[in-house]
């Protein structure tokens, strides 16, 4: 992990967006950004505007921009559309297959409206939006011809509606589903920071390849059958500063990290390896720390200890009590 964390983590700041453009035209790709959006007006339009601004009208580094409705009540869709996105209807893309709700569906659908060579996907509640947030994780894809997949690593604090601030306090689901998940039985996979993030961006050609879990599921299944079929060294992560969004309950938190839980124990069962074993089982737990000199991410590994004692009245000395 260690290896991969140096050879395949970088900075927004490593590759400068008309070093990106100037990549992008040589080799030809084309860039699709996708939003999907449920309820999100409050901060769609200003995602849209940011995108559209700045990587495509004063740097074109994408070339298209769609917000993918995911059956909104309220005014999403007029919203990212007057910004400038083009917008489809969940429901509207291959309707002989009925939608199923979910994040996922509305990824998998998305493929089918979009042309890009590499496909970005950013979720659609994001605040203070940075447009690095596309600019970087998008540099690996046009600079290195080796790299599939990149996903963003970010700080996440967790905003309170009182107004306080807890640093490092978000992405629960994260340190206390996922990241165990991952470190126990797909430990080459440890060293992403934010393997659950809604924001990365990937190859169609390996997208296209990928099953789609359609619910919130759907970002530790991608991850986990990318490198099944294409490798770690060819996923990445870029680091893209600090991530302000909308936070969930704990309900709602509760049922996304069952859906998860859920994922990955159908891709165990798929490879045959939900029985726990020597060879499946890494004993070990990496987190992650922003370094307050460096600004870099620092690993941090602790061993993940299982040890049981037998049933008492097992043990000789307790029937010898006095």
């Amino acid at each position: 992990m260690a290896s991969w964390l140096r050879r395949r983590s970088w900075s927004a700041a490593d590759r400068p967006v008309r070093t990106l453009l100037q990549a992008k035209e040589r080799t030809g790709q084309t860039v699709s950004v996708v939003l999907p959006a449920l309820d999100e007006e409050a901060t769609v339009g200003d995602i849209v505007r940011t995108v559209r601004r700045e990587l495509m009208e004063r740097l074109p580094l994408v070339d298209e921009l769609v917000v993918v409705d995911s059956g909104s009540t309220d005014a999403t869709a007029a919203v990212a559309a007057e910004a400038g996105a083009r917008v489809e209807h969940r429901d509207a893309v291959l309707p002989r297959l009925p939608a199923v709700p979910g994040k996922g569906e509305v990824l998998w659908r998305s493929l089918l409206v979009t042309r890009g060579s590499i496909v970005c996907f950013v979720d659609a509640d994001l605040r203070e939006f940075d447009p690095a947030f596309v600019s970087g994780i998008l540099g690996p894809l046009l600079t290195e011809p080796d790299i599939q997949l990149v996903k963003a690593m970010y700080d996440r604090p967790l905003e309170t509606d009182s107004g306080a601030v807890v640093p490092a306090g978000g992405g629960r689901v994260t340190e206390l589903v996922a990241r165990p998940l991952l470190n126990l039985h797909w430990p080459e996979l440890a060293g992403f920071v934010q393997p659950l993030g809604g924001e990365y961006a990937a190859r169609r050609s390996l997208l296209e390849r990928l099953p789609f879990p359609t619910g919130y599921g759907v970002e530790l299944g991608l991850l986990v059958d990318a490198l099944e079929l294409v490798g770690l060294d060819a996923l990445a992560q870029v680091d893209v500063g600090v991530r302000h969004h909308r936070h969930q309950d704990g309900q709602a938190l509760g049922r996304m990290a069952a859906t998860i839980y859920r994922t990955a124990l159908e891709r165990l069962d798929r490879t045959h390896r939900l029985k726990a074993s020597a060879d499946l089982v890494h004993p070990l737990l990496t987190q992650f720390t922003r370094d307050p000199e460096t600004r870099g991410f620092t690993a941090h590994t602790h061993p993940v200890t299982a040890l049981e004692r037998p049933p008492m009245h097992t043990v000789p000395e307790y029937a010898t009590r006095r």
